[in-house]
């Protein structure tokens, strides 16, 4: 349900951003936006309380973010809580920047090594990445993870690049576990 919530959301105000020539300012407008709706406990609480009709949280949406957001944002979080999907809400956000991200042709790269990497490395990744797939630019996120040994581990979307020593001694240990030892 949560994925055809936010698919359906995000997907209207993709459209809407399309039709409209928004897509850079919504796009910067819901990536400034989703750390708040995330964050903020006291608004989340509010706004799934039972006891508070629709029209009232409408009203506090309203108030909030009227002079901090576009009326096409406001809109959409005011249909959101009509419909009785603000826990949701972040969740459209993210649909909607990703959208945004794969029609601009941006990707997001997830870089694991066991150490930092050097500029040098971390250029070499780029455009070897950008040679090799549809996207345009990329944005990265480097992360150090010891346990890797040697090597990187690239995650773009649900594709897994894994060239680390872990996951090579791994698939050896597995060929050696299927081989038969032949004793003399």
């Amino acid at each position: 349900m949560a994925k055809l919530v936010s698919k359906t959301y995000g997907d209207a105000l993709f459209e809407l951003a399309l039709e409209t020539g928004q897509i850079d300012g919504l796009l910067q407008e819901a990536k400034a936006l989703l750390p708040i709706i995330k964050e903020n406990e006291d608004l989340a609480r509010i706004m799934n309380h039972p006891k508070i009709v629709v029209e009232e949280k409408q009203k506090i949406v309203e108030d909030i973010f009227k002079e901090r957001a576009s009326r096409e944002m406001v809109g959409l979080m005011r249909m959101i809580i009509e419909k009785g999907h603000y826990n949701e809400f972040d969740s459209v956000l993210e649909y909607f920047i990703n959208e945004v991200k794969e029609y601009k042709k941006i990707g997001t790269a997830y870089v694991s090594s066991p150490m930092e990497l050097s500029l040098a490395q971390k250029d070499s990744i780029r455009r070897k990445l950008l040679d090799t797939t549809r996207y345009a630019q990329f944005e990265f996120h480097y992360q150090i993870d010891p346990s890797l040994i040697g090597g990187i581990v690239i995650r773009i979307g649900d594709r897994v690049i894994d060239g680390s020593v872990k996951n090579k001694l791994a698939r050896l240990a597995s060929e050696l576990s299927k081989t038969k030892l032949q004793v003399s």
